[in-house]
């Protein structure tokens, strides 16, 4: 297991981005979290630097003797600087609990270890003593949630786990107790929210024990009419059942909003196509963007290409341009700090040279 250095790994964890998975025009990835904390040792929220630190060097033993992450990188979110944490977060590897965004400072002995080859990793130290993870591309929930399930079994056979006979896995949130599962699903519906459709789906998702959230999660806006679609509870089912019901009821919102996508091609393909080519041309010609502005174009980009009105760029493209054009990574292209408004000036720029590269591309491939 080596250190995690940004500079000669500059592409770590971003596999998620590669927009092969399943119905990944629509989902652009599937995550699986588990909270596990072990005997023996306070939690997290009341556990002294010495805690910590053991059950850092704890964890660490164990993997070395388990054959899931023998290509796997270490990475010590304490002695990370404030813009490489930041960097972790808008690629959405670790969690603001990992890194304490709201108190500015990583708790000692915080980590994130992640494989090289697999979408599997996990975080040390965070609000509770592990969160096993796996985020991949696309819709891939049960694959995703295997991957995240055999590291668990594995880990489960050598660290005594914190547990109730009742109240199953036991963790700092009361809310978390049971599986300690966590599943999400990152979804583009624009064409729900075109139609005005989008509240009856999300009012009904609820209902049936899940909730959505933004880009990042709890506490965060919807931006570029992504949603984050998770279970809300998870004491008093199985893992697999947990995993079974977000599956089938994510299933069925991929369909809704195919239906509303060919409602608006039947209805409005002018319009349609309009903001399809508006919001790219912005895009290709912007000189100033900010970030919630360039998230709501490539929306209609990302939409345009679900609906062949638009030859280039790929989903690929699209994603890269959706964690390159953050603050933290404009900052890191530019080895400086930037104030707003050099950030949007910034931001214009790498859109601009990422649509760029990708027409010559798509030109050189026609060619």
């Amino acid at each position: 297991m080596k250190l995690f250095d940004l500079r000669s790994m500059p592409d770590f964890g971003l596999n998620w981005l590669e927009g092969s998975g399943p119905d990944s025009d629509i989902v652009l990835s599937t995550r699986v979290r588990l909270a596990r904390n072990l005997q023996g040792y306070p939690f997290s929220v009341r556990a002294k630097a010495a805690d910590r630190a053991a059950v850092l060097a704890t964890v660490r033993e164990v993997l070395e003797r388990s054959g899931q992450l023998t290509d796997g990188v270490i990475v010590e979110i304490d002695r990370l600087g404030p813009r490489e944490q930041q960097m972790l977060l808008e690629r959405h590897l670790v969690s603001r609990e990992l890194v304490r965004r709201d108190s500015g400072e990583a708790p000692s002995s915080s980590a994130l270890i992640a494989s090289m080859q697999k979408p599997i990793g996990l975080m040390i130290n965070e609000e509770d003593h592990l969160r096993l993870q796996s985020l991949a591309s696309g819709f891939s929930l049960r694959h995703t949630w295997q991957l995240v399930d055999s590291l668990d079994e594995d880990l489960g056979n050598e660290l005594p786990y914190a547990f109730h006979h009742e109240f199953g896995h036991l963790t700092s949130c009361p809310t978390n107790c049971g599986t300690g599962l966590r599943a999400s699903v990152l979804i583009h519906l624009p064409g729900l929210v075109l139609t005005k459709e989008i509240h009856k789906v999300l009012q009904g998702i609820t209902q049936v024990g899940l909730t959505f959230r933004g880009l990042y999660g709890e506490g965060s806006e919807v931006v570029g009419n992504l949603f984050q679609v998770s279970n809300q509870t998870t004491l008093g089912k199985s893992e697999e059942d947990l995993v079974d019901h977000l599956q089938k009821i994510v299933g069925q919102v991929i369909e809704y909003e195919r239906q509303a996508r060919a409602v608006l091609l039947r209805d409005a393909p002018n319009v349609i196509e309009d903001k399809v080519w508006r919001a790219y041309g912005l895009l290709r010609h912007a000189r100033s963007l900010a970030f919630d502005e360039m998230m709501n174009l490539l929306s209609g980009v990302r939409l345009g290409l679900s609906l062949k009105l638009l030859p280039a760029p790929s989903v690929y493209v699209l994603n890269r341009i959706m964690i390159y054009a953050q603050n933290a990574h404009l900052e890191e292209a530019s080895a400086g700090t930037l104030s707003s408004s050099e950030l949007d000036i910034q931001r214009a720029f790498h859109v601009r040279q990422a649509l760029a590269e990708a027409d010559s591309s798509a030109a050189s491939r026609a060619d």
